[in-house]
């Protein structure tokens, strides 16, 4: 139990250090906080001279000076509380727009294989909502925590001053709230952390059923989807209930231990060795201040829930902000490869398998060539290309590209020398020029976008849109059919102009039409590039330099077209299988 406590600390002074940076906000906001406190005690310490005073006729000018002071202490209230809300409000903005974007920055840096681990929908979750619940902690409780601990303060420090026997009583009170408030803060915790994981899952739910819509239409699925989201949000919605229940209940019990307190100082304030040394305004301050110290100490009861969610969404967040990214120690930076590619006795096991998708594979490829990667679906094929780009970390042997091992070349400089076309295109939702010169920072020009299109037969399509190149294609090119879809893909790895192509399976799912036209641009790509073809249709490699046959992760063949053809192997039956079909 000590060691949540001391991990709760943690995690709110690592938070606290976020509010840090905005200091200046923070600091005018606590002077306004303490500025509330004060005008509400002087407020009520206004009574005694009204009572014991201005009523007797003693002062009658304190009856006269008393509404124009009211005016002004309300007036004053207002304006501390404007500030103090404002700035606390300013700091939270920032502190979470802070947060978004390092949460954002460090996903960019993660490598793929933490993807592979973890829900798309929960890390939207992380980046909406709970950055938004850390807004909680850093505003809200802090608003709380100085306004309301302050005036706490003040108004015990008043009674004191007007009857430090009455006043005791307050402390045989506070360490049964001390202890009352403990409580309810474990509580909090803990469905605090089962709301983010509600959360989380709502997020997935609609995600799925957004990204997946047409196969939920197709296959009837609305009732499937509903009665999962109905699920999920029913949890979000339980979880909401018990945090409203533990809210309600500890307030009330708070304010019940209050009152006895001020039952207390009413029976004491009828003892006459008290009563004969108390003015009626003097027991009427003290009453009051009791009474006002109500509203704070429910107050500070509540700020436990805002500290609770926004600690638990902290956790959250910062456990994916300490998640190692890509390793980038490497140096060298290459302005242009030559392009020879080898690989010896490569092992890699992917992070979510123990089974290696690679055994033991060894290659070269010269500058220039084309070198072509045969086998079934799941042989191991895409996982090459994924470490030449080193999305993925080998798990034993070298990769090199010009004689250096990649892991000595910085990330961005590897790269910068590979250019990968696969049947799977991702387009984002913007314009067609945009896309092919995605993260180009405007070095290219108008005619640089329109000659690659030309070049990969895009533009005879393009010319189709009313806007042209500037037609906004919608998300992951909704608006384009495969084929068109991949020829942008194409333009895009020519306006890259990288001397290292990738081809992964790039016209696997195209029709005989599309097919041609891909082909045809896929020709003019490879010129003067080292190509690495990954291919399902054999009559698409036939010219290849050299062919690796790929089974279960190891090299079973190897050799030209005509070479393969003529040991009558696997490659072979292959070719006749795929021949036959294609009768």
């Amino acid at each position: 139990m000590e060691h949540k406590e001391v991990n709760s600390w943690l995690v709110f002074k690592r938070l606290l250090g976020y509010v840090k940076e905005f200091k200046l906000g923070l600091v005018a906001a606590i002077i306004a906080m303490i500025g509330y406190a004060v005008v509400d005690t002087a407020f009520i310490y206004s009574i005694k001279p009204l009572m014991d005073k201005g009523l007797t006729g003693q002062s009658p000018e304190i009856l006269t000076f008393m509404p124009i002071f009211v005016i002004l202490i309300i007036a004053a209230r207002g304006v501390v509380a404007f500030v103090s809300s404002y700035c606390m409000s300013w700091v939270g903005t920032h502190v979470v727009m802070k947060l978004q974007r390092e949460l954002f920055s460090h996903l960019i840096a993660l490598p793929i294989s933490f993807f592979d681990k973890t829900n798309t929908g929960d890390l939207l979750s992380k980046i909406t909502y709970d950055a938004n619940q850390v807004t909680s902690a850093s505003t809200k409780a802090l608003i709380k925590i100085f306004r309301d601990g302050a005036t706490i303060i003040a108004l015990v420090g008043l009674m004191f001053i007007q009857s430090w026997q009455l006043s005791l009583v307050f402390f045989l009170v506070a360490p049964i709230v001390g202890i009352a408030i403990s409580v309810v803060s474990k509580r909090f915790r803990k469905i605090s952390k089962n709301l983010q994981d509600a959360m989380g899952s709502v997020t997935t739910a609609s995600e799925q059923m957004l990204k997946g819509h047409k196969e939920v239409l197709m296959f009837g699925g609305q009732k499937v989807e509903n009665e999962k989201f109905n699920q999920v949000s029913n949890s979000v919605r339980s979880q909401n209930m018990k945090m409203a229940s533990a809210q309600a209940i500890s307030t009330p019990v708070v304010q019940t231990l209050a009152s006895f307190a001020l039952a207390f100082i009413l029976f004491l304030a009828t003892k006459p060795s008290i009563i004969n040394d108390l003015t009626p305004g003097t027991f009427i301050v003290i009453i009051s201040s009791m009474m006002a110290l109500m509203k704070p100490l429910k107050v500070i009861t509540e700020v436990v829930g805002d500290i609770q969610r926004g600690i638990a969404a902290s956790v959250s967040l910062f456990k994916v902000l300490d998640t190692t990214s890509a390793l980038d120690s490497g140096t060298k930076v290459i302005k242009r490869a030559k392009g020879d590619i080898e690989l010896k006795n490569i092992v890699f096991t992917y992070p979510t398998t123990e089974k290696p998708a690679l055994n033991n594979i060894s290659f070269k490829v010269k500058a220039g060539e084309t070198f072509a990667l045969v086998g079934r679906s799941g042989s191991g094929k895409s996982t090459i290309a994924n470490l030449l780009t080193r999305f993925y970390d080998i798990d034993s042997g070298v990769i090199t590209i010009d004689g250096v091992n990649i892991q000595e070349y910085t990330l961005a400089s590897l790269r910068d020398q590979v250019a990968i076309v696969s049947q799977s295109v991702h387009l984002f939702n913007d314009t067609i020029a945009n896309n092919i010169a995605y993260a180009s920072d405007g070095k290219f020009t108008r005619e640089d976008i329109i000659k690659v299109s030309e070049t990969a037969n895009a533009m005879e399509f393009i010319k189709q849109f009313p806007n042209g190149l500037d037609t906004v294609i919608g998300e992951n090119g909704a608006l384009l059919s495969g084929g068109q879809r991949q020829r942008l893909a194409i333009a895009r790895a020519l306006l890259r102009d990288a001397p290292i192509l990738i081809l992964d399976e790039a016209t696997s799912a195209l029709d005989s039409e599309s097919e041609r036209h891909i082909q045809a641009a896929l020709d003019i790509l490879q010129k003067d590039r080292t190509s690495i073809v990954i291919a399902h249709r054999l009559s698409t490699i036939e010219h290849a330099d050299q062919i690796l046959v790929i089974d279960d992760g190891s090299v079973v063949e190897r050799g030209t077209h005509a070479e393969l053809i003529e040991k009558k192997a696997i490659y072979h039956s292959l070719s006749k299988i795929q021949a036959s079909g294609e009768l």
